[in-house]
């Protein structure tokens, strides 16, 4: 052989030797969820929906209450509040919250048990699955 051709060789041989290392370093286990599936980017796109649908619509549905995002939260569980509009310092009517990756979604609180609870809920759940739309 060769001088060219045994480097050649042995070029193609640490090719051919990285190539089982990578591969043998590849996992049978699924790729991770999404950044927009934790618990703060889903809630975020829930306080979007929420403001824009039945606040800023002018939605008769939701005229007493009032939203009160708290998506900073030190404790990993960012909330949106739905308070009385006349009262905000009162104790919330609803509390939505998520924590995790992927996010787990809570919602509780007396306005759930309303006739609009059943609507709440499914904006809720249409939201955080990625959908931006109003119902």
């Amino acid at each position: 052989m060769s001088s060219m051709n045994r480097r050649q060789f042995a070029a193609l041989g640490c090719v051919a030797a990285n190539l089982l290392l990578v591969a043998g370093c590849q996992s049978d286990r699924p790729a991770s969820p999404p950044a927009s599936s934790a618990a703060l980017p889903t809630m975020e796109r829930i306080a979007l929906g929420a403001n824009g649908c039945w606040f800023k619509s002018g939605d008769p549905a939701f005229k007493a209450y009032r939203l009160a995002p708290e998506l900073n939260s030190f404790s990993g569980r960012p909330r949106i509040l739905l308070v009385p509009r006349k009262s905000p310092e009162a104790r919330p009517l609803a509390v939505i919250q998520a924590e995790g990756h992927p996010a787990r979604l809570q919602a509780f609180g007396p306005l759930l048990s309303e006739p609009v609870g059943t609507r709440m809920t499914s904006d809720v759940r249409r939201w955080a699955a990625g959908d931006e739309g109003c119902s």
